[in-house]
């Protein structure tokens, strides 16, 4: 047995500061959008810090979602925005990264430009840049559906990796609450969302292999299969 502690994973599977998951020093050199952060290279103890910062950004976005709620149970949409933001460090992302995923719904949902032009003042311009590529539409009124999803689709294929990690925890967390809103209501809960059952699995299904192609977050991306696997047998029942 070796006398070496091992060394701590991130949830995409790769030991801290190294995302090819090798743990050794002649592994991979770090790469951007594997789930980790931009700063992976260093040790531990700095590679994934949040401070004062993301709690400004807590506090921010409490008061810019205040009125709003999720729409099957009801609860505060800024419970949505902290798990999104818990998803993109548990991959590894750095701290602009959460505060990005703690405000990626905010352009769509809370100002659009006006707002994004606030983040960038409060939170910098590469914050605000990955909120806007968070965001599934960019002008008003917002397009139908299928329009601005295949739109999102194709910015997100050339999008930061940074960026698309938020994506990725964002879907993630509406597919985990999809399960929950499933076995709570049964399957006629999809008459609530615009797009049905068969597009909004094909959506899901559709950036899973983006993120796939591009090296994203491959332990949370598995996870969104198995949950959108999960979805459609409940949908079935």
């Amino acid at each position: 047995m070796s006398d070496q502690s091992p060394q701590p994973l991130h949830a995409n599977g790769a030991a801290a500061g190294l995302p090819d998951g090798t743990g050794a020093a002649g592994g991979e050199a770090p790469q951007a959008g594997r789930g980790v952060s931009e700063q992976s290279s260093k040790p531990p103890a700095t590679a994934n810090v949040v401070g004062a910062q993301f709690s400004a950004a807590v506090a921010y976005v409490v008061d810019l979602h205040a009125a709003q709620r999720r729409k099957v149970f009801d609860e505060p949409y800024v419970a949505h925005l902290l798990a999104v933001a818990s998803l993109v460090l548990e991959a590894g992302g750095s701290e602009e990264q959460a505060i990005a995923a703690l405000l990626h719904d905010a352009f769509e949902d809370q100002g659009g430009e006006a707002t994004l032009r606030q983040i960038a003042d409060r939170f910098g311009p590469t914050v605000a840049r990955w909120v806007r590529d968070c965001s599934d539409h960019l002008v008003q009124p917002k397009p139908p559906w299928p329009q601005r999803k295949a739109e999102h689709c194709a910015r997100l294929e050339q999008a930061d990796p940074q960026a698309c990690l938020i994506v990725a925890a964002d879907l993630l967390h509406n597919a985990r609450c999809l399960v929950w809103a499933l076995r709570a209501y049964g399957p006629n809960i999809w008459q609530r969302f615009s797009g049905g059952q068969e597009r909004t699995l094909a959506h899901y299904r559709a950036l899973a292999d983006l993120f796939d192609r591009r090296g994203i977050a491959p332990l949370l991306v598995a996870e969104l299969r198995e949950t959108v696997a999960r979805i459609e047998a409940l949908s079935a029942r």
